[in-house]
C-alpha cells in the first residue's frame, strides 16, 4: 500500500503557489485495509477517507467508464490492482495529473510540468470527452492562470458542444464552476473559452460578450469586487426579462441575482442622478432599497464604476444623498406623527430636507 499527493497541490506547488489542502491517492489498498488503520471512510460515490491525524482526504487509486449522459453517468472501480497511472489518467488536464511520492519525487507520466512551464491546458486522454463538466473546469483554469487551451483540447471540447453534452449538465453545477471562474483573476478568460467552444452560447445565450464587456470583468478582477457584483457586471446590459431568465436557469443564489436586478431596475435613474433634484434622489434610494440594505446599494454602485468606464458624475451625489437620509431619525418621526398612515409622507419630507441641505 503506497500514498501519494496529487492533483492541484502539486500543480500549484510547482507553480509556487501556496497549498493549502492536499489529497492523497492510495494505490493497493481496500476500504477494510483503511479503516484497519483509523481511517474514517466519507466517500458516496468512490471510496475516501479522513486520515485520522491530519483530517486530509485520502481515496483508493480509482479508475472511471461512462455508463451514462452528463456529470454523473459513470461507473467506478476501485480496487488495489488500480495503478497510480491509471488514476491519473482519468484525470482532466495534464496539470491535474502529476503526483509526489511521499519521499517528495515527482511522478507526471502525461507532460504535467512541461505544460505548467509552457502555459497550456491540454486534456489527459480521451475520456475528457465523458465528462462535460470538464468543460466548465478548462474554462475556469484559463480564468485562474490566463492559460491558452491547447489546440487538440478545443477541437474535442467543440466536438462534444456539438454532441450536445452541455446540455444535460445540471444548473447547480454550472452556477459552481462559472461562480468559481468569475472570482478567479482573469474572469474575462472564461468567456473566452466557453464562446470558443461554442458551450456560452448554449448555457447563457442572452449573454453578447464583446471587448467592452471583458475589459469590464478584468476591472472587476482587478477592483477584487465580490462575486455579486461581478455578476451584476457580466450581466449590465441584459433587459430584466433576459436577466430574470439567466439567473434562474443558472439557479443564482438570492444575493448575487438582487446586486444585478436592482442594477438592471435603476440603471437609468443611477445615470440621471447628476441632475436630479432631492426628491428625485430619494426616490431613485428607495428604488435600490438603498435605506433598507447600504451594503447591497454599495454593491450596486462599484458594478456600475466598474461597468462604466466614465462613471456617472452621479454616484457621488447619491452617496452623499443616502449618508444624509441615513441620518433622519425614523424613530422621533414616527413619535411625532398624528397617525401611522402620516409617517411615511413626513418621513420622506424629512429626508428631503436633509438631502437637499447635504447637496448645498
Amino acid at each position: 500500500m503506497k500514498a501519494y499527493v496529487v492533483g492541484g497541490a502539486v500543480r500549484d506547488e510547482l507553480l509556487g503557489l501556496p497549498v493549502a489542502d492536499r489529497d492523497w491517492v492510495v494505490v493497493g489498498a481496500t476500504p477494510e485495509d483503511m479503516t484497519a488503520q483509523g481511517f474514517r471512510p466519507v466517500g458516496k460515490d468512490f471510496p475516501v477517507f479522513l486520515h485520522p491525524q491530519t483530517r486530509e482526504e485520502y481515496a483508493l487509486a480509482r479508475t472511471e467508464r461512462k455508463s451514462g449522459r452528463g456529470y454523473k453517468g459513470f461507473t467506478v472501480y476501485a480496487a488495489p490492482d488500480v495503478t497510480l497511472e491509471d488514476d491519473l489518467r482519468r484525470r482532466d488536464l495534464t496539470i491535474n495529473a502529476m503526483a509526489r511520492t511521499e519521499d517528495g519525487a515527482l511522478i507526471d507520466p502525461f507532460g504535467g510540468a512541461r505544460d505548467l512551464q509552457a502555459r497550456v491546458l491540454r486534456h489527459v486522454s480521451e475520456a475528457f470527452g465523458e465528462d462535460p463538466v470538464r468543460i466548465l473546469r478548462v474554462a475556469r483554469f484559463a480564468a485562474r492562470f490566463d492559460f491558452r487551451v491547447a489546440e487538440e483540447t478545443a477541437a474535442l471540447m467543440r466536438a462534444m458542444v456539438d454532441a450536445g453534452e452541455v446540455e444535460d449538465l445540471v444548473p447547480e453545477r454550472v452556477w459552481q464552476e462559472l461562480a468559481r471562474g468569475l472570482a478567479e483573476p482573469h474572469p474575462q478568460r472564461m468567456l473566452d473559452v466557453l464562446q470558443a467552444c461554442g458551450a456560452l452560447t448554449r448555457l447563457i445565450p442572452e449573454l453578447r460578450p464583446d471587448a467592452a464587456l471583458r475589459a469590464a470583468l478584468a476591472r472587476a478582477a482587478a477592483a477584487r469586487a465580490p462575486l455579486a457584483v461581478r455578476f451584476a457586471v457580466l450581466t449590465a446590459r441584459l433587459a430584466e426579462p433576459e436577466l430574470q431568465a439567466v439567473a434562474e436557469r443558472l439557479r443564482a443564489p438570492n444575493e448575487v441575482r438582487e446586486v444585478a436586478l436592482t442594477y438592471c431596475r435603476c440603471r437609468d435613474l443611477l445615470r440621471r442622478a447628476a441632475a436630479t433634484d432631492a426628491a428625485q434622489l430619494l426616490e431613485t434610494l428607495k428604488r435600490a432599497d438603498a435605506l433598507r440594505r447600504p451594503e447591497r446599494f454599495a454593491g450596486l454602485l462599484a458594478a456600475v464604476r466598474i461597468t462604466e468606464e466614465a462613471a456617472p458624475a452621479g454616484l457621488a451625489r447619491l452617496e452623499r444623498a443616502l449618508a444624509a437620509a441615513q441620518q433622519v431619525d425614523a424613530g422621533a418621526i414616527a413619535a411625532g406623527a398624528a397617525s401611522s398612515a402620516d409617517i411615511p409622507a413626513r418621513l420622506d419630507r424629512a429626508r428631503e430636507a436633509a438631502i437637499r441641505a447635504a447637496l448645498r
